[in-house]
Formats: C-alpha cells, structure tokens, sequence
C-alpha cells in the first residue's frame, strides 16, 4: 500500500492541492483530505504535479530496436521498460505499411509478450490500406487495397492484439469498413487524401480519430477544405497531433487545440535509429528522416510533447497533461482503467517538477526503478 502527500494535480481544469493518494492492489482507492492510515509507505512528493501516466497511442520504437525491424517480443519488452523510464506508462506499438510477414511477426510477438505486458496496449497498425498519394514516408510497393477475407485472416490470428489501424477510408469498401468496426478496432483516418465530404462520412460511419493531423493529408485550402477542415468541424471527431515543431508548427498545434479541445491528443511518432530493412531512419539534429531526405518519425517523448504545449502553444497545463492521458484514454475506452486521477484507475502515475521535470514515475502504484531492476 503506497500513499502520495503534498501533491497537487488537476481535476476539471482546477488545481487541487492537499490531498493525499492512497493505492491498494496497484489501483487509487482514495483521494482526501483524511490523515493517511496506518500501514502505508509514504512517498511526500514535496508540492511536485501528479499527474495519470502518459499514453502514446502511436509509436514505433523506443531505447533502442525500431519494433517493425526486430517484431519480437523482447523489442516490446525493451520499448515498455524505457518509456515507462520516461514516463509514459501504456502505448500502442506502431508497424507502418509493410508486407504480410512483418505484419504477421509483429502480430506474433504482441501475443507472446502481452501476458507480461506493462504499458504495453496492443498494436496500432498504420497502413498498408493508404492512400499512396498520401504516403509520406511509407513505402508504395507495399500501399494496397483491404479485402474482407484478409482483414477476418488478420483478426482471427491477431486475437485481439490489434487495437488501432490507420487507413484511407476513401479508398476502402464499406463491408471492410463495417467489419472492423463491428470488431472494436478503433479507426483512424490517415495518410488520406479524402475531401471534405469523404472525410466527414468516415467520421459519420463510425471513424473516431485522425492520424497525426496535417501530415500526410491535403492542406487546408479556402476553396477547397479537405480533411483537416472535416475533423475540425465535425462534433466528435478527434486527432492525434505530433508537437515537436517539426512536423507540425507549434502556432499550428495551438490552432488545432483551440479548435479541437478535449478532441485532440499528442502522439510522439517515434522512431529510433535504423539501418536495416525497408524502414531505415538517421536522425537529423532533432528529427528523423529516411536515406532519401523524407521527414519520417519523431524524436520526442511524451513528456517533451506535453512541455512543448506548455512552453510553446499557451496551452495551460491541466490541458497539455490531459493531452497525453485523458483524452486518448478516451479515444480507447479505457478511461475506467487508466488517464485519469480517480479512485478505480490504475496507479500509473508521474511526478513532475514545477519545470515539468520528470521526478518519479509510478505502475500500478510500484516505481519505476523497482520494476527495471
């Protein structure tokens, strides 16, 4: 049993200071005012923020292999235990457009490691059923079009490790479509170069999110809206954004949260140094690109993301940090069981200096050093 003192940590946007956390069984049981009873190890977290553990729902590699280069499950394990270092406590292993094997590897390997899983969510497969017009820094030859029987292939072996999967819906049938609905696969609309109207109808039919929003779509024209216009004036649609300033601007992040509110998340899109197989990325003073000059993933974590919007977008921080914990919790229907600072939630938990450095990172109420070494 762990308790947290002399924290403050936000509740509907207001800063909420002398309360004690209490965890029991790795969840929050309680937040009060009440003296801490006895039998609980104390942490004082000496006036820091608390704030639910980061949630990257799109992420390709972490520490050191890039997942999709070595789709193995001591990858993941060596994914979960870094970004847990880092602070970011559930993620989605991201694969980009690749052949059927990868897939089936990376597919192999979530199985076999999700048993002795910390953070790790499942799989968020981006591609291959893209638009290759759209492709960014996916490779075409591998760009192709779904079909009903290989999506049912897909999710039967995949047994429910596959949570997300971007795609191109104007590009896609609707009886493919409708399956992965049917089969809780949580849809986001990327690397498309659907209008308006397209846009808004994936939405409608039942696309929650978009994948890292104003990369890899049409720009916003004033004669000719096109997708991100969509997403900002649709009432449910949400979006992934990558603020690292490279990718997209920070005056355009800011924008976009103006717009979008509770409907945006931050992602990091990260990447690791690789020079082997289809996927190779060099980092290039703080970004990615591939051998031939294509701006690829991210070099950011969570917790820069979340400084960023702080620092950079006058994006006030209760907001930044539900950013990257409430609302893709949300976006996964997981809000009862993590993003959240409420009793029931997993006690994956950070602390954060009042610079926004991280101080200690908690999962399921154990800290982190404890559970690396």
């Amino acid at each position: 049993m762990l308790a947290i003192k002399n924290c403050k940590f936000f509740a509907d946007g207001l800063q909420i200071i002398d309360h004690n956390i209490l965890i029991d069984s790795g969840e929050i049981v309680k937040i009060s005012t009440e003296e801490i009873p006895n039998g609980y190890e104390i942490v004082d977290a000496e006036g820091s923020y608390l704030s639910p553990g980061f949630i990257d729902l799109q992420i390709y590699g972490s520490g050191k292999n890039l997942f999709s280069a070595y789709p193995t499950a001591e990858t993941l394990k060596q994914m979960d235990l870094d970004l847990l270092s880092k602070g970011t406590t559930s993620f989605l292993a991201c694969v980009a457009t690749n052949t059927p094997e990868v897939v089936n590897q990376s597919v192999a390997a979530a199985k076999a490691y999700r048993s002795e899983a910390k953070g790790f969510l499942g799989l968020h497969l981006e591609g291959p059923h893209i638009n290759a017009k759209r492709r960014g820094a996916h490779i075409e030859k591998f760009i192709c079009k779904a079909s009903l029987d290989e999506m049912k292939r897909l999710l039967e072996y995949a047994d429910g490790t596959v949570k997300m999967m971007t795609i191109a819906a104007e590009l896609q049938d609707d009886e493919v479509i409708n399956y992965l609905l049917d089969n809780d696969i949580v849809l986001s609309l990327g690397h498309s170069d659907a209008n308006f109207e397209q846009a808004t109808g994936a939405y409608n039919m039942g696309f929650k999110t978009t994948t890292h929003l104003f990369n890899a779509m049409p720009s916003i024209h004033h004669r000719s809206p096109n997708l991100p216009a969509a997403v900002f004036s649709h009432p449910k649609a949400m979006a992934s954004i990558i603020a690292d300033g490279c990718h997209v601007d920070f005056e355009i992040v800011k924008m976009s949260y103006r717009l979008l509110k509770e409907r945006m998340f931050l992602i990091t899109d990260a990447v690791t140094s690789c020079d082997i197989g289809p996927y190779q990325h060099q980092l290039l003073g703080d970004k990615f690109i591939t051998p031939d000059g294509t701006l690829s993933g991210s070099n950011i974590t969570m917790l820069q993301a979340v400084q960023n919007c702080v620092k950079h977008c006058d994006i006030p921080l209760a907001d930044a940090l539900n950013l990257a914990s409430q609302n893709p919790a949300k976006l996964m229907d997981l809000s009862a069981k993590i993003g959240n600072l409420k009793v029931g939630n997993r006690a994956d938990l950070v602390l954060l200096s009042e610079n926004l450095d991280l101080i200690k990172v908690f999962a399921e109420g154990v800290e982190h050093l404890s559970l690396i070494n």
